[in-house]
């Protein structure tokens, strides 16, 4: 069907929109009606008393009411723009925009010549195939430019409002509104330097690598992946946090002594000022192959004891141990060849960029990827819910790796001390959690732990 002209392209993605978010709120609303519960289960009741109860219960509903209308706001606004055209005109913006500011003869384009003969004084100037490759990419940048900053302006309020009324309501906001601004620009200038590049890079091979395409642009992105794998926590994430090694002392020692029993290759060990944002805790590793470091925020050194720490660690580097990581990796780039290789075949489909409102007589590489990602949008919802059950599988597989180092009791008790610290959902609905959550509910973790202790025993 996808390869037919005449296939309403524009309307299968509008339908499917609105079926998707007709799921999310049913799922949605069963799981409004999980929190409203009047206890929790059997498992966890132990944990808090009345009042923690009732305060993780109000978190949670606001945070789902929160979500809800964030979601259909989306849904809306994604409608809207797809039915009036927004990307079109956009993209004819953007060819406004670059007449105006390139003015050599090599590079001048209009929105409505930009492949036919180009005006320049008073001649007429054919371009070259580097001429409209050069054109294409410097509109194809300014037209994303435009779209993203419209997608983060429209997206500004409810961040701040999530930020300064949510999360600050219920104990967890740490940010103020000179780093909420701070942080703003700073991700607006990462964009601008980093974008440009991408895209130039990414238009080019949709123009120029012919059947090959889609072997070129995943050996891209898979480079790309590897190199922000290592410059994400290295580069850009200490202008937003400040990262300092553990200092020395028992944590460390424990710490360092786990790494030394499992072969571990730690490198480094930092903490992370996330209390200056938020009172939420977590921790993480990364880095390939020898060079693995490890990330704590301060907020879960303060709210665990050093076993509880020592124990979340152990279920990290279940994960290393197990292959986790690598899986998923190789995995998610076996689907993103698969993707690509069937956008190849379906880029130049009859009808595709017409649906969307493009002219017939013109069709820019990087909205055909674009249109491509909303088509597929079934398959990748399925893939999603897929990821999920994996997820969740390795989730398990990890705790059972630190009972098997004997952390089974510190383990629960660490899961059980940032649930009540970061205010979990008390209550789970069950279709709820299995297409949305990553990981298990607690109450199912806390149950394969102790079934892990006793088969131990």
């Amino acid at each position: 069907m996808i390869l037919h002209e005449g296939t309403p392209y524009l309307e299968c993605v509008i339908g499917f929109t609105a079926l998707i978010s007709i799921l999310h709120l049913y799922l949605d609303t069963r799981q409004l009606k999980a929190l409203k519960r009047p206890s929790p289960p059997a498992e966890v009741k132990h944990l808090y008393g009345a009042n923690d109860f009732q305060k993780k219960q109000t978190y949670q509903l606001d945070r789902l009411t929160f979500g809800m209308l964030h979601s259909a706001w989306d849904v809306i606004t994604t409608i809207a723009f797809l039915w009036y055209g927004f990307y079109p005109k956009t993209w004819q913006m953007a060819g406004t925009i670059l007449s105006k500011f390139i003015t050599t003869p090599t590079h001048v384009v209009t929105a409505t010549k930009l492949f036919g003969i180009i005006s320049w004084g008073s001649k007429a100037v054919a371009p070259t195939s580097a001429m409209t490759t050069r054109t294409e990419i410097y509109q194809s940048i300014i037209w994303m430019f435009l779209t993203t900053n419209v997608s983060v302006i429209m997206n500004l309020p409810w961040s701040a409002y999530r930020t300064f009324y949510l999360e600050a309501r219920h104990g967890f906001n740490r940010t103020t509104v000179k780093t909420f601004i701070l942080d703003f620009f700073k991700s607006l200038i990462l964009t601008a330097l980093f974008m440009p590049p991408i895209l130039a890079a990414v238009v080019w091979i949709l123009l120029h690598t012919g059947p090959h395409m889609a072997i070129y642009l995943w050996s891209f992105m898979l480079t790309l992946s590897m190199v922000m794998m290592t410059v994400y926590p290295t580069v850009i994430a200490p202008l937003f946090n400040k990262y300092d090694h553990l200092p020395t002392g028992p944590l460390r020692k424990k710490i360092e002594a786990l790494a030394t029993k499992l072969n571990f290759p730690l490198k480094k060990l930092f903490v992370v000022d996330g209390s200056t944002r938020s009172a939420h805790s977590n921790a993480y590793m990364y880095g390939f192959f020898g060079n693995k470091r490890i990330v704590l925020y301060d907020t879960l050194i303060s709210q665990s004891s050093e076993d509880q720490v020592v124990a979340v660690l152990a279920h990290e580097m279940g994960h290393w141990k197990c292959g986790h990581t690598w899986i998923l990796f190789i995995g998610t780039n076996i689907l993103m060849a698969c993707q690509l290789a069937l956008f190849s075949l379906a880029r130049f489909a009859p009808g595709l960029y017409t649906s969307f409102g493009f002219p017939a007589t013109h069709r820019p590489a990087l909205a055909a990827l674009l249109l491509f990602q909303m088509i597929i949008g079934p398959v990748d919802e399925v893939l999603n819910l897929g990821m999920n059950i994996i997820s969740r599988k390795f989730e398990f597989q990890a705790d059972e790796f630190g009972v098997s180092l004997g952390y089974g009791n510190e383990l629960k008790e660490a899961l059980c001390k940032l649930d009540k610290e970061n205010k979990g959902p008390p209550n789970v609905d069950e279709l709820y959690s299995a297409y949305h959550y990553s990981h298990p509910p607690l109450p199912e973790r806390l149950r394969a732990i102790d079934a892990g202790m006793k088969k131990k025993k």
